[in-house]
């Protein structure tokens, strides 16, 4: 069963990337999926090898400890959905909800998949260090994608 949920978490995030990125997005929601990938290998590898989680259940698992699902595909999809729609010229308020709700859900749904399946177990870790890390990660991610386009933004107007 467990096996079966991995692939359906692999097609509804396929699913979810074709919804949610459109052709005028896709080089925005690529940069984004990209070097997500970066600190989710790092901090994933981190906490797995430190032996604060366990993934008993997954993919890859005889040649990589963390979660190859979520650290190479789902994390960095989401990112790019988070970073593409980020609701920049919103209010403070709407920016910090739609900040925080993708934690929110993430950790939800992580802590569901604890306790009912054999795909992530909690070692020495809580629900609360990984809505922290998924928010700082996912903040980082932002921080970059701006400081990205702010500098090809300044090197097209500088070359023409």
């Amino acid at each position: 069963m467990d096996k079966i949920i991995l692939w359906s978490v692999w097609i509804l995030t396929a699913i979810l990337l074709l919804v949610f990125i459109k052709r005028d997005n896709f080089i925005n929601a690529q940069l984004s999926f990209m070097f997500m990938q970066i600190p989710c290998w790092l901090f994933g590898t981190l906490v797995a090898e430190g032996k604060l989680i366990e993934y008993p259940i997954g993919f890859l698992n005889n040649v990589y400890k963390a979660s190859f699902t979520f650290e190479f595909f789902v994390f960095p999809s989401i990112s790019a959905i988070f970073n593409v729609y980020f609701p920049t010229h919103k209010s403070w308020f709407i920016k910090t909800v739609y900040t925080l709700s993708f934690p929110a859900a993430m950790t939800i749904v992580e802590v569901l998949l604890e306790k009912n399946t054999d795909i992530i177990t909690y070692i020495r870790w809580s629900w609360y260090w990984s809505f922290i890390t998924i928010l700082i990660t996912l903040l980082i991610s932002y921080w970059y994608y701006l400081w990205f386009f702010r500098k090809i933004r300044a090197i097209s107007k500088a070359s023409s």
